[in-house]
C-alpha cells in the first residue's frame, strides 16, 4: 500500500516508517517539523535503502493535504500528528484543542473528498484517565474525569472517528491506545530527539546519563505503588511500530480500539535502575512534588491486540534501555539537522 503518515518524521512515526518499508509498503510523510527532523527520515532511508517522500506543512491547512491526495493514490493514513505534552496542555489548553482537533477534522474532510477509507489513529492510554481498575481494557470507560486537556483531545478525536465510521460504513478505523514508548531502533541511528526539555521520563534519563542534564526529577514519591513512584506500561518503540503496521494490515470496516502495551507496569525507580545497569553509570535523581494530571499507575490489558492483530511485544525493558543508550551515546545532542 501507499501510506500517508501525518507526523511521520517524529519519534514514533520515523520508527513506523522503517517497519512499514520492511513490510513492503511505500511511504509519504506530512510533517511540519515542529518537534521532529528531516534527519530522522534521511536515516530511515539510509537504513532501508528506500526513498520517503516528505511534504513539509501543516495538516490543518487543507491545501497542503489536498496537494498530496490529488497527486498520489494514497491507500491509507496513519495519523500521528498532534501535540502530546500533558503538562503543556494544562498551561495552554486552547492550543491543544485547536491543533489536535482541527488537524484531525481537516484530515477527515480531505479523506472523504478523495475516497480514502483506511485510517489508523495514534491515540493514547490517557483516554482512560485515572483508571478505576487495572489493567485497562478497551471496553473500560474513557473520557470520564480526565485530568488534562491532552487526554481529552484524544478522547474527543476517538468519538469523532466513531461518529464518522457510523455515518460511512466503508470507513475502516483503528484507534491505538498505547502507553509509554521507549527505546530506539537497534542500529542506534534513529531515536527520540525532543527539541525542548523532555516531557517524558526515558529521554530525560538518557540525557542525564550522557551528562546533558544534572539529575532526573521524579514526580511523586507517595503513590500507592511498589516504591511510591508512578507505574507505567513501557513499550519499546519498535514493538509499537510493529503494532501500527499490524493494525493497518488488519483494518476492518467500522471503528475499533486496541491497547498497545506490554501488559505490565514498571515504576520510575525501576526504570532508572534498569537504565543505570545498562549504561553502567549512576543516574542521580530527586523525588519532587507530583505533577498535576498524573495518575499513580497505568498499564494495559493487551489480549485484544494479541487475538485480532496477532501482535504482542517482544522486547524487554532492558532491551529498550540498551537501544536508547546506544542511540544517545552515538547522538549525544540528537540529530545534527534539527530543522
Amino acid at each position: 500500500m501507499l501510506i500517508l503518515l501525518t507526523g511521520g518524521a517524529g519519534y514514533i512515526g520515523s520508527h513506523t516508517c522503517l517497519e512499514l518499508i520492511r513490510r513492503g509498503h511505500e511511504i509519504v510523510v506530512l510533517d511540519n517539523l515542529s518537534n521532529s527532523s528531516r534527519e530522522s527520515l534521511r536515516r530511515v532511508q539510509e537504513i532501508t535503502g528506500h526513498t520517503i517522500a516528505l511534504h513539509v506543512g501543516d495538516l490543518a491547512d487543507p491545501e497542503v493535504v489536498r496537494e498530496i491526495f490529488s497527486t498520489r493514490r494514497i491507500d491509507a493514513v496513519i495519523h500521528f500528528a498532534g501535540l502530546k505534552s500533558v503538562s503543556e496542555s494544562l498551561r495552554n489548553p486552547l492550543k491543544y484543542y485547536q491543533t489536535n482537533l482541527g488537524s484531525t477534522l481537516a484530515l477527515l474532510q480531505q479523506m472523504e473528498s478523495y475516497g480514502i477509507k483506511k485510517l489508523v489513529f495514534s491515540s493514547s492510554a490517557t483516554v482512560y484517565g485515572d483508571p478505576c481498575g487495572l489493567p485497562s481494557k478497551e471496553d473500560s470507560p474513557i473520557g470520564i474525569a480526565l485530568s488534562n486537556p491532552y487526554g481529552r483531545t484524544k478522547s474527543m478525536i476517538e468519538q469523532i472517528l466513531q461518529d464518522a465510521a457510523f455515518a460511512d460504513p466503508l470507513l475502516s478505523i483503528a484507534a491505538l491506545r498505547y502507553f509509554n514508548p521507549i527505546g530506539a531502533h537497534e542500529s542506534g541511528r534513529i531515536g527520540e530527539d525532543p527539541k525542548q526539555e523532555p516531557n517524558n521520563l526515558f529521554p530525560y534519563i538518557s540525557q542525564v546519563a550522557i551528562g546533558l542534564r544534572p539529575k532526573v526529577s521524579v514526580f511523586g514519591g507517595n503513590y500507592p505503588t511498589i516504591d511510591g513512584t508512578g507505574v507505567r506500561d513501557y513499550i519499546h518503540v519498535m514493538d509499537l511500530a510493529e503494532g501500527h503496521a499490524a493494525a493497518l494490515e488488519y483494518l476492518k470496516p467500522g471503528f475499533d480500539a486496541y491497547n498497545l502495551g506490554s501488559g505490565c507496569g514498571a515504576s520510575v525507580l525501576e526504570v532508572i535502575a534498569a537504565f543505570s545497569r545498562v549504561s553502567k553509570s549512576a543516574i542521580p535523581y530527586d523525588i519532587v512534588a507530583e505533577r498535576p494530571g498524573d495518575v499513580a499507575a497505568s498499564y494495559a490489558d493487551v489480549s485484544k491486540a494479541s487475538r485480532d492483530l496477532k501482535w504482542t511485544t517482544s522486547r524487554s525493558l532492558e532491551v529498550a534501555c540498551r537501544d536508547a543508550w546506544a542511540w544517545q551515546s552515538a547522538n549525544p545532542t540528537g540529530y545534527v539537522d534539527n530543522g
